[in-house]
């Protein structure tokens, strides 16, 4: 399967099996992550993995997005870690942090793991559950395991706006 046919097939999973990632699967995904291209090659992605019995009740204190996926991935980044544009100080951890995360995304859809990126977490109770240090900022959770047989894409998943809204050349 190409990279557009993989995009294309690849959808958020909601329903999961009981099954926890597989570790040999888990590895692959993790390595897709140490791989992805950051700012300068910093890396400053520092990813815990969420698949303890303990850990997932944790991780169910941080968010209602946590669809009872046996395996999770928290994704943080060393804000001391990472690039710093010097024309303005923006920092490239969020940014580092997204392209880790879809690299991983990505490889879990091609071994057949189904995952959701979630966003939507309360960033100081996931301080506190998972002691993050002073200098990390969560920046995505990424929730997995194997689809259940009946999961679905959401209703409009499918839907994409049309080139000439997204695409521009040249000048706006």
């Amino acid at each position: 399967m190409d990279f557009l046919e993989l995009a294309a097939k690849r959808y958020s999973v909601r329903k999961f099996k009981e099954e926890k990632v597989r570790r040999e699967d888990l590895d692959k995904i993790l390595k897709a992550g140490m791989l992805a291209p950051t700012a300068h090659n910093d890396q400053p992605q520092r990813i815990l993995v969420i698949n303890s019995d303990e850990a997932l009740e944790k991780l169910k204190k941080c968010t209602a997005c946590h669809f009872n996926a046996p395996t999770a991935l928290l994704i943080c980044s060393d804000k001391d870690a990472c690039w710093t544009r010097k024309y303005d100080g923006k920092k490239s951890y969020d940014i580092d942090a997204a392209i880790v995360t879809t690299h991983m995304m990505l490889e879990a859809a091609s071994i057949g793991v189904g995952t959701t990126w979630v966003m939507h977490f309360r960033p100081q109770v996931v301080r506190e559950e998972f002691a993050l240090p002073d200098n990390y900022e969560a920046s995505a959770m990424l929730m997995m395991g194997y689809p259940a047989p009946d999961a679905e894409p959401y209703p409009g998943h499918f839907e994409f706006k049309d080139e000439k809204e997204l695409v521009f050349y040249n000048e706006f």
